[in-house]
């Protein structure tokens, strides 16, 4: 989740909570205040009432509600001493009225000379009932507003807050260390993003001088390397065409010239590994797999004969995929190399090209490799002299490269899928 995001998703939970609790308390506040005015009233009509009483004897008459909002009626010393003012809410029929009308009762007692009575008063709650509903709904979208407003302001302050630095991070993603492209700089005057900034730029610097010290040795080492490489091959191979060296010395020759070669193709391996992993190559464009995989098996149908390996390829799909020519022709050759050198005589070697997926199974050693080294550099099944132990590393680095998924698998037969899409 974008830290956005989740700025507003905790400002609202939070919002949410004490509006919600803001919104209850503040109905529960009303809904006392509501009640305690109508018991003031109530109050209020019952000290009236105890008041007539003094001047009028009529007032001892009412006995039931259909004659007022009152009735009294005489109780014993015992039970007037032992009763206290309490408020009910109740149902009652009003006159004028065919149903049932919400109403508020107030039951007290009181004396009169030498005798006790008991007064209840009520008052009809349908207008405060009324208030109390609307106020409720009044509350609901008071608060439903409130809530929303202040997530829509939080939401478009928090955006133009954090816009400084998703700039940044979008040019952060669309920087190559390998090219001139400008230090992204942060827009505005936040203390944290620019110190953020400050670190990125430096981080970014010294990345921009290893890569450039990394790529000028590789570019020595290329040159310096590979030179007298080729002049001590080409004086060895002088020596072995001259008569003067017996058969002891030419065989000794023989195998310093295989060494050197070894170790020209291990020079021009590691550089090109180095190569991949630093990103140098950038020449992309649409390749098609089919046809890389046909050349490469053109290529190597000498070493095949010579392996007595045969080769069959089944373009079951057209795959098309955007990378550099020479870095597909090194995938595919790789794989396809790897599969005749480590094959048995008389095997086989199946390539398929189906739904975006290279497939390479040869047959082989009647043990699987261990899949989890099977792509470390320098890691070798045989005990043959003439592999690096680097074709798949480099194969490995190339997938990583163009973010393409490579799976060993065995399954009676040796099973390499590079899956590129």
């Amino acid at each position: 989740m974008k830290l956005l995001n989740q700025s507003i998703k905790y400002l609202s939970v939070s919002i949410f909570l004490i509006v919600t609790i803001w919104s209850a308390i503040f109905y529960i506040n009303m809904l006392d205040e509501i009640h305690d005015s109508i018991d003031d009233g109530l109050d209020n009509y019952k000290l009236l009432i105890i008041k007539r009483t003094e001047k009028d004897e009529r007032v001892f008459e009412k006995k039931d509600f259909e004659e007022g909002n009152f009735t009294i009626h005489k109780i014993d010393e015992k039970e007037a001493l032992g009763m206290r003012d309490y408020f009910t809410d109740t149902l009652l029929y009003m006159q004028n009225e065919d149903d049932l009308e919400p109403v508020r009762m107030l039951t007290s007692a009181f004396k009169h000379g030498e005798d006790y009575y008991r007064l209840t008063v009520f008052n009809s709650t349908v207008e405060e009932d009324d208030l109390i509903e609307d106020l409720f709904y009044s509350i609901i979208w008071l608060y439903i507003i409130l809530v929303a407003s202040i997530v829509l302001i939080n939401n478009v302050v928090l955006q133009r807050l954090w816009k400084p630095f998703y700039l940044l991070l979008g040019d952060l993603k669309a920087f190559r260390i390998d090219k001139e492209s400008p230090i992204p700089v942060v827009k505005g005057d936040t203390k944290e993003f620019k110190e953020l900034e400050l670190a990125v730029n430096s981080l970014i610097i010294h990345a921009r001088e290893t890569y450039a010290n990394q790529k000028k040795f590789t570019e020595n080492a290329s040159h310096e390397l590979q030179t007298p490489l080729a002049i001590i091959s080409n004086k060895l191979e002088l020596m072995l065409e001259r008569e003067s060296l017996d058969h002891e010395n030419a065989e000794i020759v023989g195998q310093i010239l295989q060494t050197i070669q070894r170790l020209t193709r291990l020079n021009k391996s590691l550089l090109l590994l180095t190569k991949i992993e630093n990103k140098q190559f950038s020449e992309n464009a649409e390749i098609s797999i089919n046809r890389v995989v046909a050349q490469s098996v053109e290529d190597l149908k000498e070493f095949a004969d010579y392996r007595e390996v045969k080769i069959s390829v089944d373009n079951s799909s057209e795959i098309q995929v955007k990378m550099d020519e020479n870095l597909a022709s090194i995938l595919v050759g790789n794989l396809i190399r790897n599969a005749i050198f480590h094959n048995i005589e008389g095997g086989n070697v199946t390539i398929i090209l189906v739904e975006n997926s290279l497939i390479i199974r040869n047959t082989g050693n009647s043990l699987p490799l261990d899949s989890e080294k099977v792509f470390t550099r320098f890691h070798k099944e045989t005990k043959k002299s003439n592999s690096t132990g680097l074709g798949l590393a480099i194969v490995h680095a190339i997938c990583k490269l163009y973010t393409f998924q490579i799976v060993y698998s065995f399954d009676g037969e040796h099973c390499f899928e590079v899956k590129m899409g």
